[in-house]
């Protein structure tokens, strides 16, 4: 590892301080990982780091990372956006993340409306990884699911899952709205679907629900309104799961036959 950077002027630091910006994001083909876990995620997505620091007081991840920068802990702490500041940045390029090719996708996905909370498209995120494969497409309005409470969210995911636009989403698209839709255990969910969910407060409007193959609803006790959207994503993808799965024990062969 190199020496430690003890001043706050140092180019690497100035750069993980603009990474905090979505447009510097976007502009530079940038983000920015905080935590080992994290870290240790993209590295093992085959995601080689443009940077790399590390706590010179709690230096980690020497033997993965032996380029990794020291950086006094006062000045790495000073750049954390966690309660907790973690022991290790790494900037990687967001090129580097999966891309949903539309021809190849896997044959459930989720396609979010202006999901504008970036810890609720880090969850889903993490539920198309967990319950997938699946992918994840973002309309104008969403979250960065490379913002830092994104990543968080997403536990590693967003080194995993392809992400694409509103518009690429491949499969029959079954909207999921709050009421009058057909129950989503009675919705016709074979072969290559996407969900479409809108944003937390206002749903989906009218002209995106329209453009839906058919419209599901998740059934609530009566008092409640709605389901959070990451919840409502992660039991859509569970029932498309249970029933392939299903599907596919009973269409199995005996052993010994």
């Amino acid at each position: 590892m190199s020496d430690v950077v003890v001043s706050a002027s140092n180019p690497k630091l100035r750069l993980v301080r603009r990474l905090q910006s979505a447009s510097q994001r976007e502009r530079l083909g940038l983000f920015v990982c905080e935590g080992e876990d994290l870290i240790v995620a993209g590295l093992q997505a085959g995601l080689e780091p443009e940077e790399v620091l590390v706590d010179a007081g709690r230096p980690v991840l020497a033997e993965r990372v032996p380029q990794a920068t020291l950086v006094a802990s006062e000045l790495l702490g000073e750049l954390s956006e966690l309660a907790h500041p973690a022991r290790a940045i790494a900037v990687f390029r967001r090129p580097g993340l999966p891309q949903l090719n539309p021809a190849s996708a896997a044959e459930v996905g989720l396609a979010l409306w202006r999901v504008a909370d970036p810890g609720n498209v880090g969850a889903l995120l993490r539920s198309a990884d967990a319950l997938g494969p699946a992918f994840l497409c973002l309309s104008s309005g969403c979250a960065d699911p490379t913002g830092s409470k994104a990543l968080r969210a997403s536990m590693g995911a967003v080194f995993r899952v392809p992400v694409g636009g509103f518009d690429e989403a491949p499969g029959r698209r079954i909207g999921l709205i709050a009421h009058g839709g057909v129950p989503l255990a009675e919705a016709d969910l074979s072969g290559s679907v996407c969900f479409v969910l809108g944003a937390e407060r206002d749903g989906l409007p009218d002209e995106v629900a329209a453009g839906c193959d058919e419209l599901a609803t998740i059934p609530l006790a009566a008092a409640a309104e709605s389901l959070n959207v990451a919840a409502a994503g992660a039991i859509a993808l569970y029932e498309r799961r249970r029933r392939a799965q299903a599907a596919a024990g009973h269409h199995a062969t005996p052993a010994g036959r």
